[in-house]
């Protein structure tokens, strides 16, 4: 200041005229080149938006590429799909006349009768009450979901080691291994749903859609901070690619797949529903490293809880890390626990099918036998053990469709298939009670006092019962590819319990008081496309199993809920993978 002060009074002296007219000469320079610098950086930002190297530029900031257009719309079923062949050959994808309803299959041992869990449990699998598909979404506040289902046939205990795999299918009969040399690409919405409950801000992680369209996330509240945690790139919007690698296993070599999973040992005769690589847009899922995971991991313990979904889970991650190391087993009749002794990693497995607290004593006018789901209580089978978590992966939602009572606030509010009272009107149905207990079973462990961990909500898991519901003719027997181009049809109750889920998701996260973390596996629409993953008629070994339609064109028992192993269920366990090593290594994204 001095000097700019002091040079202007010399400037006004008559005897200094010759430096007064040398520094107007250098401020005037110093003006041009400033502003020349400012022309230049404005012309050189256009130049990188408006052309080419602009996506590329926006892509590393954002992680949009403006090249792409995507079709985007709010819910999973509604979205567009392409495919893209990489090369001249033809794509040949059939197109499957899907139904307008579907349903739960109840899984049977060779000898017919239906698995249970564990001795004392109720069935593995469940009677879903049919929506039509044409539906269109309304509010189901006080409404109720008929209920269609026949009483549930007698239970026998379920298989929970791999027992003798049946030998390959004739190899005369087996159907030939096609090379299959294309990309299915989905587009699907950006739902990396997250949330740090250290500073209890909500995040809905979008990343911005290319193109015109603009995306919204699935996860909405009006109290919800939209604000990313997880600054890599969206895992649920991408494509389905062929890859010749193979799988992480095979049946032969994971000796706790449960047999009605074990779809080659029990003579499916393709394989390419094994070949199936999820590849999201602007990243990549590494092919899991089993040895690097329990690395991840090491000294930690990965917990899987919920209903018979969970198990299939649980068992496809055993099996990947079954090929580096085999574990110790700890377990007891309340948990399974398997012990990996390299890294001191236990990878954990509690049963409970509603996630919700369930008595059978009499309560009010519902008597004893009836199961008594009270909504606003978690289930205390599991509650003791959550502070020795670091990881939890939950399932449930479709046991929601099968017999029990609704209890809330010491109140019976609600049944599904039993309630006795026609003049009483039922408060909750079925697809509102599962909302319910989602925001309860979250909003016990987002304010659990000893609880710090990473709980990852597994999105509701999509049936492909094409045709009819589970006991009506419904099927997917002879699927072999993933849907492609108009295929997906969408599911109204799947839709439904969707949303609940996300529903209850959101509601726990405004209940949020403890340091944990709460992440949304977005997998609901993705493996919509799946229908060809599941074990379909190839449910035991039975040499003598019925696996083709009859004459009278009825298809035989199937299970299309469950997932082949191996199969697509193993690609939950990559993404699991990916949104660990996030948490744990930083938010970092795999170049694609």
């Amino acid at each position: 200041m001095y000097f700019l002060f002091g040079k202007a009074m010399t400037w006004a002296s008559p005897k200094d005229s010759s430096r007064m007219a040398a520094y107007p000469r250098s401020v005037t320079w110093i003006v041009v080149s400033v502003g020349g610098l400012a022309f230049f950086l404005i012309f050189a930002s256009w130049i990188l938006i408006s052309y080419p190297i602009g996506s590329t530029v926006r892509l590393y900031f954002y992680g949009v590429d403006s090249s792409q257009k995507v079709d985007l719309s709010i819910y999973p079923g509604n979205q567009t799909a392409t495919i893209v062949p990489r090369d001249d050959k033809d794509v040949n994808i059939v197109v499957n006349n899907a139904p307008s309803e579907s349903d739960l299959q109840v899984p049977v041992d060779s000898n017919g009768g239906a698995l249970r869990d564990k001795g004392n449990l109720a069935p593995e699998s469940n009677l879903q009450v049919p929506i039509s598909s044409t539906t269109p979404p309304v509010s189901l506040e006080n409404k109720e979901i008929k209920d269609h289902a026949p009483p549930l046939p007698a239970i026998s205990p379920a298989l929970t080691k791999e027992e003798d795999a049946k030998p390959s299918a004739d190899p005369s009969k087996v159907t030939k291994s096609v090379e299959i040399d294309e990309q299915i690409s989905l587009s699907l919405p950006n739902k990396s749903n997250s949330v740090d409950m250290g500073s209890n801000d909500t995040a809905a992680s979008s990343d911005s859609k290319s193109g015109a369209v603009q995306s919204s996330s699935s996860q909405s509240h009006d109290d919800t901070k939209n604000a990313p945690v997880d600054t890599g790139c969206d895992l649920y919007h991408g494509s389905w690619i062929y890859d010749k690698t193979g799988p992480l296993y095979t049946n032969n070599t994971c000796p706790v797949l449960t047999q009605m999973q074990n779809c080659q040992g029990n003579g499916r005769p393709d394989k390419e529903y094994e070949n199936w690589r999820w590849k999201p847009s602007h990243c990549d899922i590494p092919r899991f490293d089993p040895k690097k995971f329990l690395e991840l991991m090491r000294g930690k313990t990965l917990a899987f809880i919920g209903d018979s979904v969970a198990r299939n889970q649980f068992e496809s991650m055993l099996c990947i890390l079954w090929q580096v190391e085999a574990p110790i087993n700890r377990g007891n009749r309340r948990m399974q626990r398997y012990f990996f002794r390299s890294t001191s990693v236990t990878i954990a497995r509690i049963w409970s099918s509603w996630l919700v607290k369930q008595t059978s004593e009499p309560f009010d006018f519902a008597p004893a036998g009836v199961t008594k789901l009270h909504l606003d209580a978690p289930d205390d089978n599991f509650m003791e053990f959550i502070p020795k978590f670091d990881v939890i992966v939950l399932s449930s939602g479709h046991w929601f469709a099968k017999q029990s009572v609704y209890i809330l606030n010491n109140e019976i509010v609600g049944g599904q298939l039993w309630w006795p009272h026609n003049s009483r009107p039922k408060k909750v149905n079925n697809v509102d009670a599962f909302g319910i207990s989602v925001e309860t079973i979250l909003t016990s462990l987002v304010t659990h006092p000893n609880y710090t961990g990473l709980t990852i909500v597994r999105s509701y898991s999509p049936d492909h019962y094409e045709g009819g519901a589970w006991n009506t003719g419904g099927s997917c027997t002879g699927k072999t590819k993933p849907l492609a181009v108009g295929e997906l049809v969408e599911n109204g109750f799947t839709k439904i319990m969707y949303e609940k889920q996300v529903s209850g998701f959101n509601r726990a996260i405004q209940k949020a008081t403890n340091k944990s973390k709460l992440r949304l596996m977005d997998i609901t629409e993705v493996f919509g496309y799946r229908h060809d993953g599941h074990p379909g008629p190839y449910r035991n070994p039975d040499p003598n199993k019925i696996t083709k339609r009859g004459p009278d064109g009825k298809p035989p028992p199937q299970d299309c809920l469950h997932w082949c192993m191996p199969g697509p269920v193993d690609t939950w366990n990559e993404i699991v993978n990916e949104i660990i090593r996030r948490e744990y290594e930083g938010n970092k994204s795999f170049p694609s």
